[in-house]
């Protein structure tokens, strides 16, 4: 399962000018932002299509279907995950994400 960080679950009101700070424009640190919480939130469909891939069965139909407790208990903890957005806002505000803008490395 993923590891814990102190990611708020909920919304926070954040001064914008100083979250784009680091990057100079609120465009790119929004884009820098999206790009990451893409990559999070594909990560965790992975993770989970993967974990629940174990309890599906080959011949399910809709007389079939019972409730499993353990895939009904994976499903919850990653309900009560933070949203990626919030996850890419915090590992930003932290300084882990690596970017670089290609347009300003030229000469």
């Amino acid at each position: 399962m993923q590891k814990r960080t102190a990611t708020p679950l909920s919304t926070v009101t954040r001064d914008i000018t100083a979250l784009a700070a680091p990057v100079g424009n609120v465009y790119e640190t929004v884009v820098i932002i999206s790009k990451r919480a893409n990559q999070i939130s594909s990560d965790i469909k992975h993770e989970l299509d993967r974990k629940l891939s174990d309890f599906s069965s080959i011949s399910d139909s809709l007389e079939e279907i019972h409730e499993n407790r353990e895939q009904i208990e994976v499903s919850r903890f990653y309900e009560k995950m933070p949203k990626a957005t919030l996850r890419a806002i915090r590992e930003f505000e932290d300084g882990r994400i690596y970017y670089r803008n290609p347009m300003q490395t030229r000469s």
